[in-house]
C-alpha cells in the first residue's frame, strides 16, 4: 500500500515537472506587419520591452495607462509584488519582505509596471540577458490583451499604485495576486504563452525557463512566425 502511494506521488511529481503548457495558437496571417519584443532577464526576473504604438493600438485601460506616461517610443513592461517589486533598497535589507511576498497565505497585491524608453535599446539593457522576439501583428494582439487583463481598471480607469522620484516609471494596480504559486516569471510565461510560446509552468519559477523556452521553440515555429532570438544581445 505504501509503495503504491509513494509511486503515485512520484508519478505526480514527475508529471508536474515535465508538464508543458502549450501556447495559445496564433491568429492566422503571418504575413504583414510585425511587432518586436525584447525579453529581458536580469538573472531572477523577466521584463519585456514593447513598442508603445503596438501596445496602444486599441482603446481601453492599457491605452489609458500608456497615455499617462512620459514620452518614449518603447515601454518596459513587468509585473510583481506591490511592495517588493517597487522597492529598490538593497536586497539584503528586503529578505523578510521577500519571504512575505512568497509565502503569505492567499497571495499579495501586485502591480503592472510601465516605463517609457527611448534611445538605443542595446545600451539601455547592456547589463541584462536580452532576447529579441518578432511576432506578427496578429500574434501580438493576444499578448497585448493578456497585459490589459492584468490591469485593475474599474470603469476603465487604471490606478497608479506607486511611482519613483526622478524616474518616469509608473506602477499600476493589478487584478492578480503574487505568491510562490504565481511569481513574476510565471506571469511572463503566461504573457508569451498568449502569443504562442509553449512553456513548463513549474520550471518558470526561474527566469531562465523563459529564455530556454524561447530558444527551444526557435524562429519560424508556432507564433514565433518571424522570430529572431539573439541570445547574446540585441542585433539588427
Amino acid at each position: 500500500m505504501r509503495g503504491a502511494i509513494l509511486g503515485g506521488l512520484l508519478g505526480l511529481a514527475f508529471g508536474l515537472l515535465t508538464w508543458v503548457r502549450p501556447g495559445h495558437p496564433p491568429a492566422p496571417g503571418v504575413a504583414g506587419p510585425t511587432v518586436e519584443i525584447l525579453v529581458l532577464d536580469n538573472g531572477f526576473h523577466t521584463d519585456f520591452v514593447m513598442p508603445r504604438a503596438a501596445l496602444a493600438s486599441r482603446p481601453g485601460a492599457l491605452t489609458t495607462a500608456l497615455d499617462s506616461l512620459a514620452p518614449g517610443d518603447r515601454v518596459r513592461v513587468g509585473w510583481g509584488d506591490a511592495r517588493f517589486y517597487v522597492d529598490q533598497s538593497p536586497i539584503s535589507d528586503r529578505l523578510p519582505d521577500g519571504a512575505r511576498a512568497f509565502f503569505r497565505p492567499g497571495g499579495n497585491p501586485s502591480v503592472l509596471m510601465l516605463r517609457p524608453e527611448a534611445g538605443d535599446p542595446a545600451a539601455a539593457h547592456a547589463g541584462e540577458d536580452v532576447r529579441r522576439l518578432v511576432l506578427s501583428a496578429a500574434a501580438f494582439e493576444p499578448v497585448r490583451a493578456r497585459l490589459e487583463r492584468s490591469l485593475a481598471a474599474p470603469g476603465g480607469r487604471p490606478r497608479v499604485a506607486a511611482t519613483r522620484p526622478g524616474d518616469p516609471v509608473r506602477f499600476f494596480a493589478s487584478t492578480e495576486t503574487f505568491s510562490i504559486l504565481h511569481l513574476c516569471n510565471h506571469w511572463a510565461g503566461e504573457v508569451l504563452g498568449a502569443g504562442g510560446l509553449a512553456i513548463r509552468p513549474v520550471w518558470s519559477i526561474l527566469s531562465s525557463e523563459i529564455g530556454d523556452a524561447l530558444d527551444a521553440q526557435g524562429p519560424g515555429e508556432g507564433a514565433l512566425d518571424k522570430g529572431a532570438l539573439d541570445k547574446a544581445g540585441v542585433r539588427d
